[in-house]
């Protein structure tokens, strides 16, 4: 039943519950994206596994998210199980060979995987925004920063460079308002709690060096399979905006760095969007907009996105009308939003004269499926109640030894295990600041001998001619407060210096691609 070309998802039943025919995936439709839905419990994991060792068999690499841990057993040769062995039987699966897959582990933590990371930079004032739940006053001043540090030269790595920059901006609000637009107090304190939040919640793991590569969850096996790199996101889902913004992420990164290929044989790399209703929920406009951009424009660069989730309603129906490739697990329909999502999910397929979806959707079993995807000329096929073929790999989650052992053996072996603090944002903000400190002492030291060399030139002896030594001083302070100077503080010194760096850096900032990320 596996055929060239083609990923094997399950086989079709007639109404009478006799297998109708093999369901496929084509590979050359791979990049046209899709949808895996269902109720908690009816195999979306199964599913989203069964596609993941199809692509990677083909060579393709993948990425998925792990949400519950069970992902994990994909890298273990699967077990002979009753309820597998039973499965391949009842499709007439002749072929069903149990197999394992290549996998690296990713862990924004460095717990369950290799640490992965991104710099402040790279993701952007509109990701950043969003990860904060910025308001728009906040998001305008966000984007400020951002414009002064790409200008000024002051790379943002992690998030004490993106603080110290706040900092800066906070002091000298009034003369970078006159520059930039209103910079508010007031905004910019909302913004530093915002990050003290972030921080608590685990967000400083995320921000540092070394990045993230985007080759290196483009690999290929000795075997020829394509990598798949699983990110343990148990953990991070306890924080689900983080989760939702690094994927945001890494989606912007692969569109900004991919070239254009059209339409491939098969996909450069399929990316799983688990937990999907996530990135939607609360999403401003602007960035739904853009998200719908991305999903539109990045199948020509070979790039297929799978969004699972439990409810179809969850995808807005302008990112929904992007994916081809759709396989609708059983949907509960007691509350009226899930009657809705019922009838919305039966109106998206091609519709099957054998059956009536709204009704089939409802009385669906676990690990069986409405299957619709691209057939010739990029025309959905029309949608078959399917019964999804068992996996290859091993059904439920690895232990921690056999996780540490795949770790060990991992390509990317200590690239990113260990961070790298260069010198940025906050390192140079306080060496300009301690060297107008310092031109500011010299500078006092200056005038505080210049006023003992008045003082003493006159005669005078311990004892004998006080009162002059302290009309002189006295004189000499009326002078000083007449003469309206006023000694250049720290701060106002390491702005300009700042503001002088600005000046000569316009027209060489750097350039930003649809969600905010650098474009390198």
């Amino acid at each position: 039943m596996i055929e060239d070309g083609k990923i094997f998802i399950g086989a079709s039943r007639n109404p009478d519950d006799s297998i109708n025919k093999p369901e496929y995936l084509d590979l050359k439709f791979g990049n046209r994206h899709g949808l895996v839905t269902g109720a908690t419990g009816t195999g979306k994991t199964v599913t989203l596994q069964v596609l993941a060792e199809g692509f990677s068999r083909a060579g393709v690499p993948v990425f998925a998210a792990d949400i519950k841990g069970d992902l994990s057993g994909i890298a273990a040769k699967g077990e002979a199980k009753d309820f597998l062995t039973k499965r391949a039987e009842q499709i007439g699966f002749t072929d069903y060979e149990f197999d394992q897959f290549p996998v690296i582990f990713w862990d924004l933590f460095g717990e369950k995987g290799h640490r992965v990371r991104t710099t402040v930079a790279e993701m952007g004032p509109l990701l950043l925004a969003r990860l904060m739940d910025a308001s728009e006053p906040q998001e305008g001043v966000i984007n400020i920063a951002f414009k002064l540090a790409d200008q000024a030269g002051l790379p943002l790595l992690d998030l004490k460079d993106f603080t110290s920059l706040l900092n800066y901006m906070g002091e000298n609000a009034t003369e970078l308002s006159n520059q930039y637009g209103l910079i508010s107090k007031s905004s910019v304190g909302s913004i530093q709690r915002a990050l003290l939040v972030l921080e608590q919640q685990g967000a400083e793991h995320f921000f540092g060096e070394p990045a993230l590569k985007i080759s290196d969850i483009m690999r290929t096996s000795n075997s020829g399979y394509g990598q798949i790199s699983v990110l343990a996101a148990d953990k991070l889902m306890m924080n689900p905006r983080l989760y939702a913004t690094f994927l945001l992420w890494l989606l912007s990164e692969l569109f900004e760095e991919l070239p254009e290929v059209g339409d491939p044989d098969k996909p450069k790399l399929v990316f799983f969007f688990d937990e999907a209703h996530l990135l939607f929920n609360d999403a401003p406009k602007v960035l739904t907009e853009r998200v719908e951009q991305v999903v539109r424009l990045i199948r020509s660069k070979g790039v297929g996105v799978y969004f699972v989730t439990q409810n179809p309603l969850d995808v807005p129906e302008t990112v929904l009308a992007q994916l081809g490739n759709r396989a609708q697990h059983a949907l509960r329909a007691y509350s009226p939003r899930e009657q809705k999502a019922v009838r919305t999910a039966a109106d998206t397929f091609r519709p099957n004269p054998a059956f009536d979806c709204a009704t089939v959707i409802t009385n669906l079993g676990t690990g069986e499926a409405l299957v619709s995807t691209l057939e010739a000329k990029g025309a959905p096929s029309i949608v078959e109640r399917t019964l999804i073929r068992p996996p290859s790999g091993r059904v439920g989650p690895l232990t921690d030894g056999e996780r540490q052992q795949i770790m060990d053996r991992s390509p990317v072996l200590g690239v990113y295990d260990e961070d790298v603090d260069r010198e940025s944002a906050f390192e140079i903000l306080a060496a300009r600041a301690k060297k107008a400190a310092d031109a500011d002492a010299a500078k006092r030291a200056q005038e505080e001998a210049a006023q003992q060399g008045n003082t003493t030139s006159g005669w005078s002896l311990p004892g004998f001619g006080g009162s002059h030594d302290d009309n002189q001083q006295g004189r000499g302070q009326s002078r000083g407060r007449s003469s309206g100077y006023q000694r250049e503080t720290v701060v106002e010194a390491a702005m300009k210096s700042v503001a002088r760096t600005v000046a000569t850096q316009v027209g060489r900032a750097l350039v930003r691609g649809i969600l905010g990320s650098l474009k390198r």
